[in-house]
């Protein structure tokens, strides 16, 4: 635990890990899921989401198993993250509302911080500061003692600022520099420099972003938090005319966000490449299009470019034909497509 408050993420992992090892080989069922709970908040830090996503999963499921239900709480708020940070509204939204009822019912006030981050999360991956703003401050309200903000805290700060309310982040900049001098890890410091970098401006404000840089590279890695600086940084470059150093910055951030799966971060980074005049390739644009529609209707889409029909791809995704449909007709707008006989040149399949 010591580790995921203080930024030590590797070992954090390597604990967390050792903990999962003892309880299936001295048979310590009763804590597993707990252990569990925590690899899956160490993978994430580190950026190992799929394997963050197994280990929330199984620990969701045993402590179902054993009634469990404030633990239960805590992974759902821990998948609703993993789902925001892959913009999957649907998920996010019913693991992270489920777990703010029951943690707001029985007074459980991490787990409503945690639940509502996620969302807040999620909020501003789709660009809606004023929303995220709100739900980040009611977390850090939530989460009591300043040390176990730290999490959010950086979500909060570029909120506010995106927002253009800068006033309303400057105490969490005040705390996330004084969590940085306690916690003595380059890692903490790189997402404290970042939130330096935010508040400030002229030529403070890319030397703050820079030695975030730095200070990523010097840490333990994490490939999401890096790619958000740079993403952050890129488009201060673009804002300060400086259009060359502001691609290099954005492709490096997309090329991680993709990678990760984040699409909604993805978005982001495309729409900044394209406002440095960078021409997007058809693959991109693709990518870009299908980053406005849910999981389950672009799975739905991706049937219908092959031809299948309506029933065909009820049967393989084990839905209605009414309900295909219904996602059809919800993802042709966001497309800008008007039958589904434009979806396989839109996605570049052969018929």
């Amino acid at each position: 635990m010591h580790g995921l408050l203080f930024a030590d993420h590797r070992a954090a992992l390597d604990t967390a890990a050792a903990c999962v090892r003892d309880c299936r080989t001295q048979d310590v069922v009763g804590w597993l899921h707990t252990s569990l709970h925590l690899l899956a908040e160490a993978r994430l830090s580190l950026g190992l989401h799929e394997e963050a996503r197994a280990a929330a999963e199984e620990g969701l499921a045993v402590a179902g198993q054993f009634g469990r239900r404030h633990r239960e709480t805590y992974l759902r708020a821990t998948l609703a993250t993993l789902a925001a940070l892959q913009g999957d509204h649907e998920r996010c939204t019913g693991l992270g509302e489920a777990a703010l009822e029951h943690a707001d019912a029985h007074g459980i006030g991490l787990a409503a911080a945690h639940a509502l981050r996620a969302l807040g999360l999620l909020d501003l991956g789709a660009g809606d500061a004023g929303s995220a703003l709100a739900r980040l401050e009611a977390a850090r309200d939530r989460a009591g003692h300043p040390v176990l903000t730290a999490f959010l805290l950086p979500d909060l700060v570029e909120a506010a600022v995106r927002a253009g309310q800068v006033e309303r982040a400057a105490h969490a900049v005040a705390v996330m520099t004084r969590w940085a001098g306690a916690a003595q890890q380059p890692a903490a410091w790189a997402l404290a420099r970042r939130c330096q970098a935010l508040t400030s401006s002229g030529a403070g404000a890319g030397e703050h972003f820079t030695a975030a840089l730095r200070l990523h590279e010097e840490g333990t890695a994490q490939p999401f938090e890096r790619a958000r600086t740079e993403l952050l940084y890129g488009e201060w470059l673009r804002r300060e005319r400086r259009r060359s150093d502001a691609r290099g910055r954005l492709r490096s951030a997309l090329e991680t966000f993709e990678g990760l799966g984040a699409r909604a971060w993805a978005s982001r980074a495309r729409t900044e490449l394209q406002a440095c005049g960078e021409t997007l390739d058809p693959a991109g644009r693709r990518d870009e299009l299908l980053d406005r529609i849910s999981p389950q209707e672009r799975e739905v889409v991706r049937l219908a470019a092959t031809g299948a029909t309506n029933r065909q791809i009820a049967a393989r995704l084990f839905l209605s034909p009414r309900t295909v449909g219904h996602h059809l007709y919800r993802a042709f707008p966001k497309l800008g497509v008007t039958t589904r006989n434009d979806l396989p040149l839109l996605l570049d399949r052969d018929r």
